[in-house]
């Protein structure tokens, strides 16, 4: 999976680690889609109060 830039710094970021986790074992995949899920939320709730 190659993540392509959508012009969010954080957003790209949190793409790109969850496709580095594919590489991860399973177990080491949680914690990384979890903190992109993480940055996800946090950068959502920001655009919804501007």
């Amino acid at each position: 999976m190659e993540a392509d830039g959508g012009g969010h710094p954080a957003v790209d970021a949190a793409i790109q680690a969850m496709a580095n986790a594919a590489t991860l074992a399973p177990a080491d995949q949680i914690a990384q889609y979890e903190a992109a899920y993480q940055t996800l939320r946090e950068t959502l709730a920001t655009i919804d109060q501007a």
